[in-house]
């Protein structure tokens, strides 16, 4: 009896503590609630760096797909892991971000530093203009000169003084100042030129004729050898060519012959047409642009000049251009107010790009004679004018006139117009050019041609 009792004693004992076995197990299936605590203990690290940029937070945002992958709730340091494992996932996002922002990251896991860090490509750089090796063309210049080199002409007439002589007239020097003179070559420089030939004679180095000739021209290549030499000089980007002159001389069929050149080398020019004043010069402008390939920039009838310019190299700024080709309104030289104008703009241009103008081109008509060198004087007072183009030289018998705007303004010619054509504006080469315009007394050419 008392042994059943025992038996009946375990039995219950046993039962209790398979109860209380049983009943103890639940504290450890309800503890998975404590892994849903435990990732929002992880999130705070994370949110904690305020000023941390957008890549950080979007590692955040990757992060709650890796709670479920969690194996064990008491495994704390695991919980960390998957942020620095997400990251290769952001650099599609990291590359719109400074290149700082990824700093932390590659701290934290170094493999990121393996992944490539795309940057923007750096603009190249342009090709400065090579110094022009250009052909010499000295007959393609005579040409041009036709007139200059008639009978009638500045050439013609000075030949004549020479023809048949051997030994030198007294009476040669008045000769040929009289030609100077009357071929638009000026007092001044024809005084410069024959009181060296006065001297020369009193010092029995010129002999003969040949000699007294090749003196003459000698110092009219001496005088034309003023400033850096014919063509623009583009030594930045954009270039800004301010151009100005008075009526009729061609300022809008200078820009369109310069841009033609321009463009066959490559350059890259935006057109500013400032002539707002005349609507034929815009749409002239225009005609130019369409047949070049190049923008230009217009505004309204009579708008504000500057503000158009101003546009323009804005333009050549934003679109990387090369040149820009800024036309001015025609004025008179002798109205103060005008010429005043052109100063303002000249202002306008430089609050647009620091060194503007560069070039300020002033356009003469060479069939204007000493109206020309009056014009030359009044421009250079208002603006400071780098160079000179002297247009239509293939109409006129005279051409002294270059020879007095060096010699009395100290202004280099750039380019001289002896076509319609836009190869005939020719960037000026002095000694070229005496060679073109004085050829040998006799009726030798040089050799060069």
């Amino acid at each position: 009896m008392e042994i059943a009792l025992i038996i009946v004693g375990l039995v219950v004992v046993a039962a209790i503590v398979y109860f209380i076995t049983k009943k103890a197990a639940p504290p450890e299936i309800e503890a998975p609630p404590g892994p849903k605590k435990l990732p929002e203990k992880a999130k705070q690290p994370t949110a904690k760096p305020a000023d941390k940029p957008r890549p950080q937070k979007a590692a955040a945002e990757e992060a709650p797909p890796a709670k479920a992958k969690e194996p064990s709730p008491r495994e704390e340091p695991p919980v960390a892991a998957p942020v620095p494992v997400e990251v290769p996932l952001v650099p599609p996002a990291a590359e719109k971000a400074a290149p700082d922002a990824a700093a932390p990251v590659v701290d934290e896991a170094p493999p990121v530093v393996e992944a490539p860090v795309v940057k923007p490509a750096a603009r190249p750089a342009r090709e400065t203009t090579p110094p022009g090796a250009r052909k010499r063309d000295i007959e393609g210049l005579r040409k041009g000169l036709t007139k200059v080199r008639e009978s009638e002409g500045f050439f013609g007439r000075l030949k004549a003084l020479f023809a048949g002589k051997k030994e030198i007239d007294p009476n040669v020097v008045e000769q040929i100042e009289e030609v100077l003179l009357t071929s638009d070559v000026g007092v001044k420089t024809s005084e410069l030129l024959l009181d060296e030939i006065r001297s020369a004679l009193s010092r029995n180095e010129l002999a003969d004729t040949d000699k007294v000739w090749d003196a003459l021209r000698e110092h009219a290549k001496r005088i034309l050898r003023v400033g850096a030499g014919g063509g623009l000089s583009l030594k930045t980007q954009p270039t800004v060519v301010m151009v100005v002159g008075v009526n009729g001389v061609g300022k809008t069929t200078t820009i369109g012959k310069l841009a033609t050149q321009l463009k066959a080398e490559g350059k890259t020019v935006v057109l500013a047409a400032g002539d707002t004043f005349r609507a034929a010069a815009v749409q002239q402008l225009n005609v130019w642009g369409k047949r070049v390939g190049c923008e230009v920039v217009r505004g309204k009838d009579g708008a504000n000049p500057g503000a158009v310019i101003f546009d323009a190299i804005q333009k050549a700024k934003d679109t990387g251009a090369d040149v820009v080709l800024a036309d001015t309104a025609g004025r008179l030289h002798t109205k103060t107010n005008l010429m005043e104008e052109l100063a303002r703009v000249a202002r306008t241009m430089n609050k647009a790009l620091e060194g503007a103008p560069h070039e300020t081109l002033l356009v003469l008509d060479a069939t204007n004679g000493q109206n020309a060198m009056q014009q030359a004087a009044l421009f250079k007072e208002a603006l400071p004018i780098t160079g000179i183009v002297l247009t239509k030289l293939d109409g006129t018998a005279k051409g002294g006139v270059i020879l007095g705007i060096c010699a009395e303004h100290g202004l280099p010619v750039r380019y001289v117009g002896i076509g319609e054509r836009a190869e005939d504006l020719r960037e000026f080469e002095p000694d070229e050019f005496v060679e073109a315009m004085l050829g040998r007394a006799n009726g030798s050419e040089d050799a060069a041609a």
